[in-house]
């Protein structure tokens, strides 16, 4: 998944978070920072939502479950993986169900996982802390194979 497609993907679903949210399209617009008319014409599909509203869309309605649904989980780590194409460090831990994730591989008691949804992927700990994300399935393996938590205590 990149940008366009995420942005395509949201901009189908907008008037279900609406609804779901039980929002007027005046309400929602002004909370997302758009007119009311940009807001009609991403509803009708007669455009898409730029980067910036799909961003705002995704943080501001991360707990929607049109939009959980959609994505497969955790919202604001696919938006953040993707506008960064890869993430790395210690991150939150994660609580979500296994159900969007699938193990692909383990090493060292890190295991990488892809998301069956946004098709990102992960790679966490036993106590399922996120230490990196990527679209890229090459350099995610990579990552994984050079996991040494002895020496490093880190990826």
């Amino acid at each position: 998944m990149d940008k366009k497609i995420l942005s395509n993907q949201i901009s189908s679903k907008i008037k279900l978070v609406r609804v779901e949210q039980n929002y007027t399209q005046d309400r929602m617009a002004s909370i997302l920072g758009i007119s009311k008319k940009t807001l009609v014409q991403i509803e009708k599909g007669r455009t898409i939502a730029n980067w910036t509203t799909t961003v705002a869309i995704c943080a501001l309605f991360r707990n929607s479950e049109v939009i959980r649904n959609l994505l497969g989980g955790d919202v604001l780590e696919v938006i953040e993986t993707i506008a960064h194409t890869s993430v790395e460090g210690p991150m939150e831990k994660h609580t979500e169900e296994t159900v969007w994730w699938s193990d692909l591989s383990e090493n060292n008691g890190y295991i990488l996982q892809q998301n069956v949804i946004s098709q990102h992927y992960r790679i966490i700990d036993q106590d399922k802390q996120r230490w990196y994300s990527s679209t890229d399935k090459e350099a995610a393996i990579a990552k994984l194979g050079q996991v040494n938590p002895l020496v490093s205590g880190k990826i």
